[in-house]
This record gives structure tokens, sequence and C-alpha cells, in this order.
């Protein structure tokens, strides 16, 4: 019997001017573990005259993950943050009870030839601390776990699994894992017996072969049970094993906003159509609020 519960395949979604592919949230399966949000942003090659411009907008109720595999992007948040990721590192926000914060091409890169490639993820926050105070956190590249096993490259990007821990600060329990096979031959991962709660596994590059079927990249295959996580990796794959222990209330998602009610939600749209929440370092400007089809309920 098949240990794969589901298969989602990318869907292409527009963040202003750019184009992503966008894995989670799915009509069947709004989360995996706390994940509630996977977009996969390229590979894309952009011109002189086109840079990534994402204005001023708001969160609250998780954490943004940003891990670039290529590029560079200027972050400035409401704290006071203003920092550029590169390949490799970890931007870590935590929205709590509110942060606003814009994503753009860095200015010395605005006038030449660039690419962008990269994951951006939403992690939500427990119930207790879902109105935190914000912060952010940046973890440059060699400070993230990394090792080889069996000729098999892993990087622990967040979270807690085969004996090391990220020093992403998440606040619930998770792991988001990085296993690349660059060897011209087929490896055999077995990793069932360190993994918890849900779990997927999300095929950036070449790969996967489970239960005599092989599998193809911009996919996520979840798992129906976590302690059966074997199959082998193909030469030159890269996958993204993730997930943790689901919260036991739903979580309500609306824009950019994740919440445990429906009141959390609309209190957040309020603000921040009334220009309540902080104000983003050096960068003044603003995306509306997007019109809610009155047909259509707040995600689950």
């Amino acid at each position: 019997m098949s240990n794969i519960e589901m298969i989602i395949e990318e869907r292409a979604a527009d963040i202003g001017n750019f184009l992503v592919g966008r894995l989670l949230p799915f009509s069947q399966k709004r989360s995996i573990g706390p994940f509630v949000f996977i977009d996969h942003m390229g590979p894309a090659a952009l011109k002189d005259y086109e840079n990534m411009d994402v204005p001023p907008h708001p969160h609250i109720g998780l954490s943004t993950l940003t891990f670039l595999f290529e590029g560079s992007i200027m972050h400035r948040d409401s704290i006071g943050t203003e920092i550029e990721i590169k390949e490799g590192a970890v931007n870590w926000m935590t929205a709590g009870k509110g942060v606003a914060h814009s994503e753009r091409t860095p200015e010395y890169l605005r006038t030449t030839d660039k690419h962008l490639h990269g994951l951006q993820i939403w992690v939500a926050l427990p119930k207790e601390l879902e109105t935190m105070e914000p912060e952010f956190f940046h973890i440059n590249k060699e400070d993230i776990p990394s090792w080889i096993d069996n000729g098999i490259n892993y990087k622990l990007i967040a979270g807690e699994i085969l004996g090391r821990k990220s020093p992403v600060p998440a606040y619930s329990p998770l792991y988001f894992l990085e296993v690349k096979n660059t060897l011209q031959e087929d490896r055999e991962i077995i990793l069932g017996d360190y993994l918890f709660g849900e779990s997927s596994l999300y095929i950036l590059e070449g790969n996967i072969e489970s239960e005599g079927n092989l599998y193809n990249p911009k996919h996520i295959l979840i798992a129906k049970d976590s302690k059966l996580c074997h199959f082998v990796l193909k030469p030159n794959s890269t996958v993204y094993i993730f997930g943790g222990e689901p919260f036991p209330e739903p979580r309500y998602i609306y824009w950019n906003f994740v919440g445990t009610s429906r009141e959390i939600i609309e209190d957040a749209k309020t603000r921040w159509q009334n220009h309540e929440f902080p104000k983003v370092i050096n960068d003044d400007g603003y995306v509306p609020l997007p019109p809610q089809n009155k047909n259509i309920k707040l995600k689950e």
C-alpha cells in the first residue's frame, strides 16, 4: 500500500510583478504541520530593467522564512531591519501581533541582468504566541547546519532533526531539511525513524523513486505516515523534507494574515486599511488590502 496520501503540483501565482509557483495552501490540504504557505520563486532571469518589487505589506500570526538558491533581495521591515539576503542564508521574520515589510531588488543590482531563485514560506505561530511582539533574525549561510552522509549533502534550514538543530528560532516542533545528491548514482534515503507529525517531500530538481514510481520536480508528496519515509534519490537531485506537529485548532488565512479566529483577521484588515500598522523603514510604498469576494469564506 502506498504511503503517499496526496501529490500537489506547483500552480502559477502572481505576487505583483513576479510570477511564482504556489505549493501551499492547496484546496484539499491547507497546511502540513505548522507550514501554511510555500511559494517557489523562479528560477527567473531578470533583465537590467526588470526587478523584484514587493512594496510594504502586512503580516500577523506567523513567521516568514526566506531561503534563496540564487540571487539577492533587500528586506526592510517595521521593526527597523534593513538587510540584504543572499544565496544560502535565511531570513526569519515573526509577525506576531503585526509587522510590515518590503522585498525589493537591491539598489546596486537594479540596472544589471540578474537571477532570482528561492523559497518563501509561512509557518503559523502557536495560539498562545500569535499576538507576540514582532522580531527578525538573519542567519548566515555558514551558520546553517550542513553535513555529508553516504555521499549525500544535508542542510537543516529550520527546526530540529537527526540530532541537529538549526539556529532559526522556530516556536513549534518542526523540520525543514535539504537533501541533495550530487553524485552520478542513486542513493537510498531512509529517514522515517527521525520524522514526526505531518511530513512532506518537495522535489526541487531531479527525481525520486518510491514504491516503484518515479516522481518529477515541482511536486510535493504528502506522506500518510512520516515514519515510512523511504525513497531513492536519483543523481543530481535536490529535495526538501518538511513538516512537524500540527496545531489542535484550525488556522484562518486571508491575504497575508493568519489567525486562530475570524476576529483576529478582521482586526488586522481594519488596522491595515486605516494605516495603523507601524511603517517600514526607508520604504514608503503601500499595498492596498485586496477586496474580499463575499461569496468566498476565509480559508481554514
